[in-house]
């Protein structure tokens, strides 16, 4: 390979690393093993952790000895709770294959839904009752308008804000309860109505977690985003490990809008503070691996070190020796070393990485629909990286490097050549790439007239600005009118 002067240092250790021998003596890659059901459905609780088992057991690709675990594992966990419906569902999907104990406890379902009745019978005859006072305070207040008394008034503004918060609390019971069986729909009816009700800033970020959680489930993650906005909207309010929840739902949101970037950023800003305290949406490996693999895949490498300005806050965020995110990273090596490896362009290394927890992540209920597209930026911007100092490069030591053939590596060059993402052109007889370098000095002198340009617009407006406050110009407009 021909290379330029300049960038001889990283090269080398790119050479080194595309022969494959060095980096394998260096450090054993750890392989893929089969997902520790148990150890996983650990991290969470609720209802998270049963619907995250249930989606192994639908996605474990025809492993039985995987499927029924998680079945029993949901099945346990959902005797714990009051979802009787959820409960016949994974009965029906175990169809006897785990014995007496596993199957159809109609007793159970009968006392568990006899009390659910009593209950939403309780809480409606409350609810009503906290109604009813309601319209008794506003017919007081109406007849303090004829005789006015400061005492009075107070007395009654005190009332209303008793039951007001009754009635928040009222529909805030009702959201728990409908959520515990399962219904949630109805749940966040219940949860959102509570907005009118609130008198507190703790008040309205209550009801925002709760409509957040529901939302999540109900897969609304557009929701998810408008209430972490809301929540937001008072900062000072926000105690940290709050905020933290706040930056991982809007990271999920963005997540399942393939917004990747955003979703790096959000994951990236979680304090860890959070510990496990949000375990009933997500837990601290989750964000390591969620954050990592979307900055992988969005940001260059110069941002994987650099300094990420972020929005609404004066500090800033990155990804290596990012001292809150080195937390979360510690909990999932693999993700930190494939993390370094990009970054070092150890690329058979970090590939090797991927795959080994590719299996793992398909069962992951957030992540699977990402996991080929991410992969696949990884990959493209792996290759970029590899091209990017080099004059010309091999074909097959190339290929050597990411563990393809030469031919499967050239259909891959051809299509980022094809979409103007490597300046090269590749010799197929010789099997050689050659770069397309362009005219650094004319590129530039370019950008130097174009910063010039920019300057003196800026410096025009800001004239012009001056000159218009300094005559008053606005406001002899506004009297003009």
């Amino acid at each position: 390979m021909e290379r330029d002067e300049e960038s001889s240092g990283l090269m080398m250790e790119m050479c080194t690393n595309g022969g494959g021998e060095e980096t394998s003596n260096r450090r054993p890659i750890i392989s893929g093993e089969p997902l520790d059901i148990e150890a996983y459905a650990s991290l969470y609780k609720g209802r998270t952790k049963i619907m995250r088992l249930l989606f192994i057991a639908s996605h474990c690709g025809g492993n039985q000895t995987m499927q029924l675990e998680a079945l029993r594992m949901a099945y346990d966990e959902i005797k714990k709770g009051e979802n009787t419906q959820l409960f016949r569902d994974v009965v029906n999907r175990i169809n006897g294959r785990l014995g007496d104990k596993y199957k159809m406890d109609s007793a159970w379902c009968e006392s568990v839904d006899r009390r659910a009745e009593q209950k939403k019978g309780r809480l409606e005859n409350e609810l009503s009752s906290y109604r009813v006072m309601k319209y008794v305070v506003l017919f007081m207040c109406c007849l303090v308008c004829l005789h006015r008394s400061f005492l009075v008034n107070h007395y009654l503004d005190n009332e209303t804000n008793l039951i007001k918060e009754s009635i928040r609390m009222g529909h805030n019971d009702f959201g728990d309860f409908y959520y515990a069986c399962g219904l949630l729909s109805d749940a966040f009816k219940n949860y959102v109505r509570t907005r009118d009700y609130c008198t507190t800033a703790k008040h309205i970020i209550h009801m925002c977690m709760n409509a957040i959680l529901v939302s999540i489930e109900m897969g609304q993650f557009t929701h998810v985003s408008s209430y972490v906005n809301k929540a937001e909207q008072n900062p000072e309010t926000l105690d940290p490990i709050v905020a933290a929840k706040l930056r991982c739902a809007s990271g999920l949101a963005h997540l399942e809008l393939k917004k990747y970037k955003l979703a790096a950023r959000k994951f990236l800003d979680v304090s860890p503070e959070l510990g496990n305290s949000y375990n009933e949406v997500i837990a601290p490996q989750d964000v390591a691996t969620y954050g990592g693999l979307c900055a992988l895949a969005s940001f260059d490498r110069s941002e994987l070190k650099a300094f990420i300005p972020l929005r609404f806050f004066s500090l800033v965020a990155k990804v290596i020796d990012n001292i809150n995110f080195r937390d979360f990273l510690e909990l999932v090596p693999e993700v930190r070393e494939l993390i370094n490896d990009f970054y070092s362009s150890r690329y058979a290394s970090c590939l090797e990485y991927l795959g080994s927890l590719r299996a793992n992540l398909l069962l992951d209920i957030h992540l699977h629909d990402h996991v080929d597209t991410l992969y696949d930026q990884i990959r493209k911007k792996a290759l970029i990286q590899y091209t990017l100092p080099f004059v010309s490069v091999d074909l097959s030591r190339m290929a050597d490097a990411f563990k393809t053939s030469v031919s499967g590596l050239e259909k891959e060059l051809e299509a980022l050549i094809t979409d103007n993402q490597i300046q090269a052109r590749i010799d197929s007889h010789n099997k050689i790439l050659y770069a397309r370098h362009a005219d650094q000095r004319n590129a530039t002198f370019q950008k130097v007239l174009q910063m010039g340009n920019e300057f003196d617009r800026d410096v025009r407006s800001m004239m012009l600005r001056a000159n218009l406050l300094k005559h008053e110009y606005h406001a002899r407009a506004g009297r003009n009118h």
